[in-house]
């Protein structure tokens, strides 16, 4: 499995449809655990059948495509297991207890839903909730995939807009020509890393250097009513300065340390 991600452009109205999206993959979720906390041993499949049963409970959920229902309640199990395994582990501390979501970010589709256009460089949400067509910006290629290869697409709503992932089911495989030389790598503080042959990549500390910024603008979303657009416009402002040092370690580990290694 590969996964591609581009970013969506829309209008604000249909941005807002992807939020309601959102909201109700969250219930969905909710729900389904709701349903095992007061039906201990419940499996998969019962969640799954409590998925069409809220759909015909509540319209605004029979909405959402069957699929991305089942995703939601899909993650509830996911959760549900994880405890149980860190249970079993005799993980110390606390084991994970599965808990209701307030903030999801995002929703998840399997192979209905959504369609591709033509020249792959747009996306539509067919089902009920009709969020219209979406403008794929990026470099991810989706060219060379089919669409039967695509088996999820996730919708992620991030501080500097909202994306798509492509889940392809495809298999990689590259060449290795063997040099006969082994070279060690270790990770570190002081150094981002340091291999066997005595050469280091210095430590960028990207977070380090925002961290003035991120204060500052920390200080203003303190500022500002509970509730009010302001607090909410501060503290997407801080949600991308984060998303900006995120990134940029990424970056940093994938493209430019493990470049100077080889």
């Amino acid at each position: 499995m590969i996964v591609l991600e581009l970013k969506f452009k829309g209008k604000p109205q249909q941005y807002r449809i992807i939020d309601e999206m959102i909201r109700t993959a969250q219930f969905v979720r909710n729900k389904a655990l709701r349903y095992w906390i007061d039906n201990q041993g419940v499996k998969l499949s019962d969640l799954y059948k409590q998925c069409a049963i809220m759909a015909k409970e509540f319209e605004w959920a029979g909405k959402l495509n069957s699929m991305a229902r089942q995703a939601s309640a899909e993650r509830a199990i996911f959760a549900i297991q994880r405890f149980f395994a860190n249970c079993k582990a005799k993980k110390p501390g606390k084991k994970g207890y599965p808990q209701f979501k307030t903030h999801t970010r995002s929703v998840e589709y399997k192979t209905s839903g959504w369609a591709l256009s033509t020249d792959k460089r747009s996306l539509t949400f067919t089902d009920g909730f009709a969020a219209g067509k979406f403008k794929l910006i990026g470099s991810g290629d989706l060219h060379f995939s089919a669409p039967n290869e695509i088996k999820r697409v996730r919708v992620i709503h991030r501080a500097d807009g909202y994306y798509a992932q492509f889940c392809i089911n495809v298999e990689r495989t590259e060449e290795l020509v063997p040099t006969g030389k082994a070279i060690g790598i270790d990770v570190g503080l002081n150094h981002f890393l340091t291999d066997s042959d005595g050469g280091t990549v210095p430590n960028p500390r990207h977070l380090r250097q925002s961290e003035r910024a991120l204060k500052r603008l920390q200080k203003r979303v303190s500022r500002k009513k509970k509730g009010s657009g302001n607090r909410k416009k501060a503290i997407n402002k801080l949600g991308i300065k984060h998303l900006k040092a995120s990134r940029q370690r990424k970056d940093f580990a994938i493209k430019t340390a493990l470049c100077v290694v080889k």
